[in-house]
């Protein structure tokens, strides 16, 4: 599994616990980058994600809303917002990483 992907899954891990426990995404992201717990220290790429996608969330969630049709957001799965939201902002906000890449 490349860095990146492994960068990718703890983004996800992040965004994820953030919202089950319903707290604000940055001061988690903090804590995880102070105490990683189990896990090795928290990439930085994982970091730019988390904060990519806090930053355009609205314009994230507006494009999922658009796009899934027969979905609401709220009826989507946590974990696929998750997914959704970490390769919209690769896709739209992240010139460095090739759109194919971001899909897959």
């Amino acid at each position: 599994m490349s860095a990146r992907t492994k960068a990718r899954k703890r983004a996800v891990d992040v965004l994820f616990e953030a919202e089950q426990r319903e707290v604000d995404v940055i001061e988690l992201l903090a804590e995880r980058i102070r105490q990683p717990g189990t896990e090795a220290a928290l990439p930085q790429y994982s970091v730019e994600l988390v904060e990519g996608v806090h930053d355009h969330g609205d314009r994230i969630d507006e494009l999922i809303s658009t796009y899934a049709h027969g979905w609401t957001i709220g009826r989507l799965p946590a974990v696929d917002r998750a997914v959704l939201r970490v390769g919209i902002w690769e896709i739209l906000f992240n010139d460095d990483v090739p759109d194919a890449v971001a899909v897959n």
